[in-house]
C-alpha cells in the first residue's frame, strides 16, 4: 500500500502562483511514475502532468508553459509548480502513483483562483 498526501493548495489571485507537494510512503519511490490530475466542480477528473522514473515530464496543453512537475526521490516527494494561474485552474488537485504493486490516489488539495 502506498499512501500519498498532497499539500500546498489554497486561494490565489489570477496571475499568482502556488506549489503543490505530494509526499509518498514507500522505500522505492524512485520506481514510481507520478502524475497530477485535477477535478473541477461538476467535471471529470483530468490529467495535468506526468513525471517518469527517468525524470521525463509531460503536460496537458492547458497547462504547458505555466506548470512544472518535478520530483525529489530522496524525500519521496513530487511537486507541481503552478505559475500564471487562471480562474479555470480552480479544482481539486490529486497526485497519482503508478507502482509495480498497483496505482494509488492521494486525497486531493483544493486550489481556488479568484480575485
Amino acid at each position: 500500500q502506498v499512501q500519498l498526501v498532497e499539500s500546498g493548495g489554497g486561494l490565489v489571485q489570477p496571475g499568482g502562483f502556488l506549489r503543490l507537494s505530494c509526499a509518498a510512503s514507500g522505500s522505492i519511490f524512485s520506481s514510481y511514475d507520478m502524475k497530477w490530475y485535477r477535478q473541477a466542480p461538476g467535471k471529470q477528473r483530468d490529467w495535468v502532468a506526468t513525471i517518469t522514473t527517468g525524470g521525463n515530464s509531460f503536460y496537458a496543453g492547458s497547462v504547458k508553459g505555466r506548470f512544472t512537475i518535478s520530483r525529489d526521490n530522496a524525500n519521496n516527494t513530487v511537486y507541481l509548480q503552478m505559475n500564471s494561474l487562471k480562474p479555470e485552474d480552480t479544482a481539486v488537485y490529486y497526485c497519482y502513483a503508478i507502482t509495480r504493486r498497483g496505482n494509488y490516489w492521494g486525497q486531493g488539495t483544493q486550489v481556488t483562483v479568484s480575485s
